[in-house]
């Protein structure tokens, strides 16, 4: 049960992201790629939402999603907030990747039972 309870949240959130994307080709110009970025925004929130939740109550593995996640973020976070080069942030992503790969998969094992991967 995710923290809000009963309440459609996910699911809302991809209505918006459908009616965004709608809006987004309808209208054209700038504001049209506006509500088009804010359209995948809001659907990719909504999938890594799903993906975390099912993560963390064991029933269905999304690792490399979750590190993908991870390394992402990391890259984005070194681009934005340092100066530092393209040959420096990939392989700081890389290492980012791979701890965050080693440990949402033992939390996985943790939380469905001892199983690496759970296909239905």
């Amino acid at each position: 049960m995710p923290p809000w309870g009963r309440f459609p949240l996910v699911e809302l959130c991809v209505l918006s992201a459908i009616v965004l994307a709608a809006a987004g080709f309808v209208v054209r110009g700038h504001a049209g790629g506006v509500l088009l970025v804010g359209a995948v925004l809001l659907g990719s929130v909504a999938g890594l939402e799903v993906a975390l939740r099912e993560h963390l109550g064991g029933y269905r593995s999304h690792t490399t999603l979750l590190a993908g996640v991870g390394g992402i973020a990391t890259m984005l976070l070194l681009s934005i907030g340092t100066s530092a080069r393209r040959d420096t942030i990939v392989p700081i992503a890389v290492v980012v990747f791979g701890l965050g790969f080693i440990g949402w998969r033992a939390l996985f094992k943790k939380r469905s039972g001892g199983f690496g991967v759970k296909v239905r």
